[in-house]
């Protein structure tokens, strides 16, 4: 038996065993921790959807429905939702009405009033 035909029979074999394993490294995107998308890149370490770990989020004016998906209501707004029903009220923090004023229009009194 030829080295070559040695070597030709070693090329051929298929093997399933443990020389394969190191060929499974084949995910490259993995979830984003600030979009949950299945987006970030291990080896750059950027997220293609987000642009995480920068400090703004990625967003171009290319797209009307991508502008749709990421804009501001799409969330949860935690601080937003507690300005707008702030403006509703004109920003008043509390402003608790004064508590003798309560009781003089308490309808027990209102009726020494009408005396």
């Amino acid at each position: 038996m030829g080295f070559r035909s040695l070597w030709s029979q070693l090329q051929k074999r298929d093997d399933k065993g443990t020389s394969s394993f190191g060929k499974l490294r084949n995910k490259m995107h993995t979830l984003c921790c600030r979009c949950g998308s299945k987006a970030c890149h291990l080896q750059k370490s950027t997220c293609g959807k987000c642009g995480y770990p920068a400090k703004c989020k990625r967003k171009y004016n290319w797209s009307a429905k991508a502008k749709r998906h990421n804009t501001t209501g799409t969330d949860r707004m935690r601080h937003l939702k507690i300005v707008y029903r702030r403006f509703r009220h004109g920003f008043c923090e509390e402003q608790h009405p004064n508590p003798r004023e309560q009781l003089l229009w308490h309808p027990v009194h209102l009726k020494d009033f009408n005396d």
